[in-house]
C-alpha cells in the first residue's frame, strides 16, 4: 500500500551533519525512516516540507545514562519515565537508557521487569535498560544469562562507591568483569572508593560539616581516580571491555586516557553537568543552589575541569587520540 502524504516528510535545505561529515543536504523521510539524503531528490507528491535554511539537521541524541523515578536513600528522582522524556524530546534526545538497580539481595529479573513496568506506560521516546549487579551470587550469575538470553540486555553497571547499599567488594567485581566477558555484555563502573567515602563522611559529621560543600570534601579527586584505576586494573586481568561512567575528574580522566593507550579495552563517560559547570558551586552562599548541584562522583572545584573533560572528549571523538 502505497504510504500517505502524512507519513512523508522532507527537511529541505538544511546542512546534514553525520560523525564523519557535514553536508548541504535534503532528507526524505517515509514511516519514520530516512530513505534518501542528498539533493535534487526525487520525491513523492503530496510531502510535507519543513524548511530547514540556515539550521543543522543533527540524528537523534542517545542519552546513555539517565535516571527517571529512581528510588535513592528514601526519595525518588523528580523525573518520572514521562516528564523526564518528554523533556529530552524537547532538547532532541530521542533515545534514552536507564539503570534497573536492584537492592542488595533482589533479583536482578525482577527489578529489571519492575522497571519496565514503570517505562511503559509512560515514557515518550525510545529506551533501553542498563542492569546493576549490586550483590553477588551464583543466581545473579544466572539472571545475568537470562536478562542477556531472553531479554537483550548487554550491559551491567557495578558500583564501588555506596558501602552497605550496592558498593562490591574486588573480588565479587571481577566475577562480574568474568560473566560480562564470558557473555559479550558490557561491563559498566561507577568508579569511587566507597570505604574512604564512608570513612570521610563520619570524619566530616563529627566535626559538625553537614551541607553540600561536604559531599565533594568527602570524596576528592583522588577518590575517584584510585578507583577508576582500580577498575581498568580488575577488568584488564579477565579481559573484559569496561565503561566507567560519569568521569568528573582531570585525575579520573587522565587514567582512562592513559589506560588507553597502553590498550585496555576501556572508555570514559563525561556527563553534561561535568562539561558545563564546577564544584565551586558547593560554597554558594544559597544553600539550594548549592544542594542543586550535589551528584556522585561530585563536580570539581577546579575550574578548569570542564574544558580539559571536553578536551579529551574531542580528541577521541575524532580519533586523535
Amino acid at each position: 500500500m502505497e504510504s500517505s502524504s502524512q507519513n512523508r516528510l522532507l527537511i529541505k535545505g538544511g546542512r546534514v551533519v553525520n560523525d564523519d561529515m557535514m553536508q548541504d543536504a535534503d532528507v526524505y523521510i517515509e514511516d519514520g525512516i530516512i530513505k534518501q539524503v542528498g539533493l535534487n531528490l526525487h520525491i513523492p507528491g503530496g510531502t510535507r516540507v519543513i524548511e530547514a535554511k540556515g539550521h543543522l539537521v543533527i540524528p537523534g541524541g542517545i542519552d546513555t545514562h539517565t535516571h527517571m523515578q529512581l528510588p535513592f536513600m528514601g526519595t525518588f528522582a523528580v523525573d518520572d519515565f514521562y516528564t523526564g522524556t518528554r523533556a529530552g524530546l524537547v532538547g532532541g534526545t530521542t533515545m534514552i537508557m536507564d539503570f534497573a538497580i536492584p537492592q542488595r539481595g533482589e533479583s536482578l529479573v525482577e527489578a529489571y521487569h519492575r522497571w519496565r513496568s514503570w517505562a511503559d506506560a509512560k515514557v515518550c521516546c525510545d529506551y533501553s535498560l542498563h542492569v546493576a549487579v549490586t550483590w553477588w551470587s551464583d543466581k545473579v550469575k544466572k539472571e545475568m544469562a537470562e536478562l542477556t538470553s531472553e531479554h537483550g540486555i548487554n550491559s551491567f553497571k557495578m558500583f564501588m562507591a555506596y558501602k552497605d547499599t550496592w558498593q562490591l567488594d574486588d573480588a565479587d567485581m571481577i566475577e562480574a568483569f568474568k560473566t560480562c566477558k564470558e557473555m559479550g555484555a558490557l561491563a559498566q563502573v561507577h568508579a569511587e572508593n566507597g570505604d574512604v567515602i564512608k570513612e570521610n563522611s563520619q570524619k566530616l559529621l563529627s566535626l559538625g560539616i553537614t551541607g553540600p560543600e561536604g559531599h565533594e570534601m568527602s570524596r576528592p579527586e583522588e577518590v575517584e581516580a584510585e578507583a577508576t584505576n582500580r577498575a581498568c586494573v580488575l577488568a584488564n586481568q579477565v579481559g573484559c571491555p569496561l565503561y566507567v561512567v560519569h568521569v568528573m575528574s582531570k585525575s579520573a580522566a587522565d587514567i582512562v586516557s592513559a589506560k588507553r593507550k597502553q590498550g585496555h579495552i576501556v572508555f570514559g563517560e563525561p556527563i553534561a553537568a561535568g562539561l558545563g559547570t564546577d564544584g565551586t558551586h558547593y560554597r554558594h552562599q544559597c544553600w539550594r543552589h548549592a544542594a542543586a548541584h550535589v551528584m556522585g562522583p561530585p563536580l570539581r572545584p577546579d575550574t578548569q575541569t570542564p574544558a580539559y573533560l571536553m578536551d579529551l572528549l574531542a580528541k577521541y571523538v575524532l580519533g586523535a587520540v
